[in-house]
């Protein structure tokens, strides 16, 4: 089996699809090496076609008016990124650049909608993709509209929880790297002004913060301070909370949006 099939068949959207359905998307893709940082698509190139991610990691991205980056989502191995053109033909309009060193895989989209129609399973993953991602960055919008930076921080730690958090000893492990200033791009703020909010945090009992890691020690904590339901680890442990001699007195939501 070509590393390229191997891909292909490992990605959970793709697993009803039969072996001769495989086989024609396979003769018909196209693998390519994407060096970190840079350019997969940009806003306003034709949309043809979506993409499989098979190593690395991608970043979603769309620019403010004021010119700065907005991350919208991160994509990992094994995830359809660019899925919008299966509904909707046109142009780009968000930006995909490599994270790190990345292996993708180019799937033309007449082919994969010739297999949605042939393939209600397929057709209803897809759908459900693009409803969850809309949803993730109408919450994210709404979180810059209406809350402090102190909360918007919050929610995403909440948020990566779903998508990244493992249970270990010292609490949930988010298990992406992430910078200062990725963080800061998601939340619509400084890179400083992240750096000082997950100080305050550590110092307080809530995180564990170094290099890239972070692993949140009371998660449930966290999640009555911003007035939310726990939510799930990604690998389906029950989290697990870490005593800190500040972990009974409530937190204050602090800072100010920034516009």
């Amino acid at each position: 089996m070509s590393q390229q099939l191997w891909y292909v068949r490992d990605c959970s959207l793709f697993g009803r699809l039969s072996d001769d359905q495989l086989s024609r998307l396979e003769r018909r893709a196209r693998m390519r090496e994407f060096p970190r940082n840079s350019a997969i698509y940009l806003p306003s190139d034709e949309a043809d076609g979506a993409f499989l991610l098979g190593r690395g990691r991608v970043r979603i991205c769309s620019n403010t008016a004021e010119g700065k980056q907005s991350i919208l989502a991160f994509i990992d191995p094994g995830e359809l990124f660019g899925e919008l053109s299966l509904v909707q033909g046109g142009e780009r309009e968000e930006r995909a650049e490599a994270a790190v060193d990345s292996t993708v895989i180019l799937l033309p989209g007449d082919e994969l909608r010739q297999m949605m129609e042939e393939s209600a399973a397929l057709s209803l993953g897809v759908t459900k993709l693009i409803g969850l991602r809309r949803k993730r960055v109408e919450r994210r919008l709404r979180n810059l509209l209406f809350r402090s930076n102190r909360d918007r921080i919050g929610h995403l730690l909440l948020e990566l929880t779903e998508q990244y958090g493992k249970a270990v000893d010292e609490g949930v492990h988010l298990n992406i790297r992430l910078s200062h200033q990725e963080l800061a791009s998601i939340i619509g703020v400084t890179r400083e002004t992240v750096t000082t909010l997950l100080g305050e945090m550590q110092l307080e009992g809530l995180l564990k913060v170094s290099r890239q890691k972070i692993v949140i020690r009371n998660l449930r904590r966290l999640a009555a301070i911003l007035d939310v339901a726990v939510p799930s680890l990604a690998d389906g442990s029950e989290p697990r909370a870490v005593p800190s001699p500040l972990s009974s007195r409530p937190l204050p939501s602090k800072g100010t949006v920034e516009p």
